[in-house]
């Protein structure tokens, strides 16, 4: 079993110096690699709609890959290497070889991405050059327990190569029997963070328990952009949101315009750029702390399938195309209410969410499932028919069953009976949507009786 802790470390003013000139020279090291890959890539591809009209009577040189390049470093370590837009002077042997050979692994990884994809099919887009503010890691792959040198109380020393002892500190114990595999460090706003991997060969990986989904032991999630609900559950509980870009938008659109009145390299503008950074990171980490709680607080019901809807983020937060009368005008296309509504989108960041929840449900025996959506918010849950049928609709009342049907709940068991394969077919005839498919007694008592339950249960 793999685990990875990190921790905040404190390095003295020389060692912050170095760690500064090795992020550059990664990060030229990086764009180096990637802009030969670029290269040989142009030169030596055709499109199969085009006929190249100059060939070359040479052979093309060998396709850059992770070895090849890696066997550059001997070479470059030899002089100073001269930057050429900057005219810059950079010693390749001040970093160890470890950090060097990781960035030409970072490069074929995101340009196989690029090229092929990855183990799902799913392709990168095209790579982009590191800037300053992109290039923040280097990992050291050989790390071992040797380099621990000192645990002392809340403290720990280790090691680095070329950087000396770095002061660590240890907000939490190593586990016992955890060996130290491969050690990184990080430059964020609030300073420096080294992550730890640890490994114990003796601890099996999670494995999700051997069972099969029934009505008791799962739960749907349907994620919630309205007013103030972040996630409806087919248990009939809503969860609050957190919303912690909209709190901070003002304070955050005071400091960027405050900034952008200063001179360009200013230490004013720089003062600004990191109180800025650093508000950003606070957003960032009160998001992430508030989707673990979520997280444990659904896999605290002892649920072993939690079943949510497979949304598509790209498109959802997609600007509207543009629209031009005849002349070239341009026509009001409705995008500024569609970026409030990206902005919310984002910063629910309900892609990140369900993937803390499978990282914590997996521990747990658990499983997370995604489900394609379609018409789970338009289905009465309980009689099959079609009510939803427009956003603004956001509760049903049932004079047969004097019941007031919330949208969200009601989406969400739709997406627990669509886990459970007892979603009804749904098709469209002349532009008109038929429901095939019957509903068992026992779930419709079982879903009247959650709804009744939810009518009287405020938001948590």
């Amino acid at each position: 079993m793999k685990v990875t802790y990190q921790y905040q470390f404190y390095p003295d003013t020389n060692q912050k110096q170095k760690l500064n000139h090795w992020l550059r020279i990664c990060r030229y090291w990086y764009n180096r690699q990637l802009g030969d890959r670029f290269d040989w890539w142009d030169m030596n591809r055709t499109g199969i709609d085009a006929c190249p009209l100059i060939s070359s009577i040479s052979n093309p040189r060998e396709k850059p890959n992770y070895y090849n390049q890696k066997a550059l470093l001997p070479v470059i370590k030899k002089d100073l290497v001269k930057v050429g837009h900057s005219g810059e002077l950079l010693d390749f042997k001040q970093v160890d070889s470890t950090v060097l050979q990781d960035v030409s692994k970072r490069v074929d990884k995101t340009f196989e991405r690029f090229i092929i994809g990855d183990s799902k099919g799913g392709k990168s887009g095209r790579p982009r050059f590191k800037t300053e503010a992109d290039y923040r890691t280097m990992a050291f792959a050989t790390a071992s327990d040797d380099w621990i040198k000192l645990v002392r109380n809340d403290w720990l020393y280790i090691r680095l190569p070329k950087l000396g002892v770095v002061k660590v500190r240890m907000h939490r114990s190593i586990p016992d029997g955890f060996t130290l595999k491969q050690a990184s460090v990080t430059r964020k706003a609030d300073g420096w963070f080294i992550q730890l991997m640890l490994e114990d060969t003796s601890v099996p990986e999670f494995t999700p328990d051997g069972v099969m989904p029934t009505w008791d032991n799962s739960i749907g999630l349907d994620a919630v952009l309205h007013e103030n609900v972040y996630l409806a559950t087919s248990e009939g509980k809503k969860l609050s949101s957190l919303k912690p870009l909209r709190k901070n938008q003002a304070k955050l659109d005071r400091i960027s315009t405050k900034r952008n009145k200063r001179k360009r390299g200013s230490k004013a503008r720089r003062k600004l750029a990191k109180k800025e950074a650093r508000l950003h990171q606070r957003i960032a980490r009160s998001r992430q702390d508030f989707q673990y709680k979520v997280a444990h607080k659904l896999v605290r019901t002892g649920a072993k399938f939690f079943f949510h809807e497979d949304l598509n983020l790209k498109g959802l937060t997609k600007r509207n195309k543009v629209k031009q009368d005849d002349d070239g005008t341009y026509l009001p296309n409705g995008q500024s209410v569609k970026s409030g509504l990206n902005k919310s989108w984002l910063d629910a960041g309900f892609g990140q969410f369900f993937k803390t929840l499978d990282y914590i449900a997996a521990k747990a025996g658990a499983v997370v499932i995604s489900k394609k959506p379609a018409y789970t918010s338009m289905v009465l849950s309980y009689r099959n028919e079609i009510i939803f049928t427009h956003c603004s609709i956001r509760d049903y009342w049932d004079e047969q069953n004097s019941l007031m049907v919330d949208r969200d709940i009601n989406a969400a068991i739709n997406l627990k009976r669509l886990g459970l394969d007892i979603f009804p077919s749904i098709k469209s005839r002349g532009g008109n949507l038929s429901i095939v498919g019957t509903m068992d007694e026992a779930y419709q008592k079982e879903i009247l009786y959650t709804l009744s339950r939810a009518a009287k249960m405020p938001t948590s």
